[in-house]
This record gives structure tokens, C-alpha cells and sequence, in this order.
């Protein structure tokens, strides 16, 4: 079991930047992806981006391409999340999840083993 910890949310105001972060405190991450999912409040879960650990690409979805950027660092054990030009519909409580096999359906919640606590991310007009 992957033990995940998030940091880096906040209150914003729209056009603002946050940095989230996500660490495996084991130290020890062999699986294949590490990805952020987000839940609005009264809506479901939706997937935001997520980053293949062994070669780093990269995938993101439609709603935060072009403004939100995933990353990782092998040696920190770390997944970052980069996200610019902030909007209201980006409230939302953002979660780390790590997936221990591999699929091509890297946006499927179902195929991710751990996950983190979760960080609220808020963004006033």
C-alpha cells in the first residue's frame, strides 16, 4: 500500500497560480502511474492529469490543458502540479492517486490503488 500525502492548496482569486505537490512517504513507488482527480463540491470525481512514472509523459485533460501542467521527480518520490490562470470552476477538493499496473485508460479512477487525503483548492471571482 503507496501512503500519499498532498499540500499546496489555498484560497485564490481568479487568474491566480497554485502549486499542488504529492509524495509517496514510503519511498519506494514501483507502479506505473501517478495521476490528480478533483471533485467539485456536489459533483462527481473527474480526472485533471496524471504522468506515467518510469518515462514522464505526461497526459491532461481538455478542461486545464494549456493552463495546468503535471511533472514528477523519481529521486523525491514527488508528483507536482503546476496550475495557472486559475478559474471559479476549478474549486474543488484535488486528490493524488497512484496506480500499481498499467492500462490505457489512465483516467479511470477505478484503476488507481492509493490515494491521498485530498487538498481543497478554492478560486473567487
Amino acid at each position: 500500500q503507496v501512503q500519499l500525502v498532498e499540500s499546496g492548496g489555498g484560497l485564490v482569486q481568479a487568474g491566480d497560480s497554485l502549486s499542488l505537490f504529492c509524495t509517496n512517504t514510503d519511498r519506494a513507488f514501483s507502479g506505473y502511474y501517478m495521476a490528480w482527480f478533483r471533485q467539485p463540491p456536489g459533483k462527481e470525481r473527474e480526472f485533471v492529469a496524471a504522468v506515467r512514472w518510469r518515462g514522464g509523459t505526461s497526459f491532461h485533460s481538455d478542461s486545464v490543458k494549456g493552463r495546468f501542467t503535471v511533472s514528477r521527480d523519481n529521486a523525491k518520490y514527488t508528483m507536482y502540479l503546476q496550475m495557472n490562470t486559475l478559474k471559479p470552476e476549478d474549486t474543488a477538493v484535488y486528490h493524488c492517486a497512484a496506480a500499481s499496473r498499467f492500462s490505457i485508460n489512465y483516467n479511470d479512477p477505478t484503476l488507481y490503488d492509493s490515494w491521498g487525503q485530498g487538498t481543497q483548492v478554492t478560486v473567487s471571482s
